[in-house]
């Protein structure tokens, strides 16, 4: 019963904010004094569009609201009438300078790498004009439908301006996040497209996988070589459980490593340089450590001295750097803060297991030491 009251309750809630959110779209007073019949609260980065359709000429007129703006700030409202996302958006951009002043105009995102220059879109805009009132920055503008429709995909962004021309916007869950569709006969809108959605279901999958390889599994069986073969009974099994553990991760490492080469051929013009670059060094000297192992000599090997040499700095520096780049991925998909906490949590772990086993094998080593001197000296004096 108790559950069903909570069931009920968080229904209700959900129900009473989505009311507020939808009756503050509705009762906003434009300077204006305009009168829009339809509005609603887009769900990410604090804004609203509102608007009037003219079924008699397939216009509308619009204007789209973002909430709680900064100076120095871009931001865009657009339709893509023949895909989703960001590339081909027929966008209405705002941009705020640092005095405070606003300039619209129309874009045509043709590209990752735009600038959000000025250019005709394709279908008219009449008219456009823009301004920023109580920190909320507003475009209005009219437009004709293209081919009589009334639904498409829609984007929306906010971004930062440098120099007086807008930069490049976060990456960020919102931001990712900004698109949707929408019917402006029917004021229907829906969450991201499947593209959105299945990029980002490749991103999560590439974080997983790499985070699985290179952050949990390669500390693992380094962990399992240093401190297992200290014990005489997980001799050879150490070196194989090392090997199997070792090989693993280098295995699910290259499914992480093709799903980020995916990733970087569908995003052309978004680049991570530090996590690509990162990324690129650990796949060589993972490779490298693979080859390592063909080439092991065996203990009485002259050449066994510098090949742990090699092996050790090699498998040493992964491990520093996996670390480093699982990070460096987290901060770029902004997961629910949960994420990085349940990876620091295992880090943790592992420190704190680390800790204990080196003490443990200092101990047993030192105790050996001292039982070979008792044992040798007893020798020495029986002799």
């Amino acid at each position: 019963m108790g559950k069903i009251f909570g069931v009920l309750f968080c229904i209700l809630i959900s129900n009473l904010v989505s009311s507020y959110a939808q009756q503050n779209c509705n009762s906003y007073a434009f300077s204006r004094n305009t009168i829009y019949t339809t509005c609603v609260s887009l769900p990410v980065l604090n804004s609203h569009l509102h608007w009037n359709y003219h079924s008699s000429n397939s216009t509308v007129d619009l204007a789209f609201r973002h909430a709680g703006s900064d100076t120095s700030q871009w931001v865009a409202w657009a339709l893509n009438i023949n895909g989703q996302g960001m590339v081909g958006a027929q966008a209405l951009v705002a941009v705020t300078g640092s005095n405070g002043s606003v300039q619209a105009y129309t874009s045509s995102v043709t590209g990752y790498q735009t600038g959000l220059q000025p250019s005709q879109l394709s279908f008219d805009v009449p008219s456009i004009t823009a301004e920023r009132v109580r920190g909320d920055v507003l475009i209005y503008a009219t437009l004709v439908l293209p081919s009589g429709g009334t639904r498409f995909n829609q984007v929306w962004q906010v971004g930062p301006v440098n120099n007086g021309a807008p930069g490049i916007h976060g990456l960020g869950a919102d931001n990712r996040n900004s698109l949707g569709s929408v019917d402006f006969i029917s004021g229907e809108t829906g969450a991201g497209g499947s593209i959105g959605g299945s990029r980002q279901r490749r991103r999560n999958t590439h974080g997983v996988l790499n985070a699985v390889s290179w952050g949990v599994l390669m500390p693992m069986g380094a962990m399992a070589a240093r401190y297992l073969k200290v014990f005489s009974v997980a001799n050879p099994a150490w070196f194989y459980i090392h090997a199997a553990t070792q090989t693993s991760a280098y295995i699910v490492g290259v499914a992480g490593w093709a799903t980020g080469l995916k990733l970087g051929s569908d995003s052309a013009g978004i680049t991570h340089q530090s996590h690509r670059n990162i990324g690129i060094i650990l796949f060589s000297f993972a490779t490298l450590q693979v080859f390592a192992l063909l080439l092991r000599p065996k203990p009485d090997n002259k050449y066994r001295f510098y090949w742990n040499i090699y092996h050790h700095s090699l498998g040493y520096s992964i491990i520093i750097l996996s670390i480093i780049n699982v990070y460096e991925g987290l901060d770029i998909l902004d997961p629910e803060k949960k994420w990085k906490n349940a990876y620091t949590g295992i880090l943790i772990a592992l420190g704190v297991i680390t800790v204990i086993l080196e003490a443990l094998t200092w101990f047993i080593v030192l105790k050996r030491k001292k039982e070979d001197k008792v044992t040798h000296a007893g020798a020495n004096g029986h002799a």
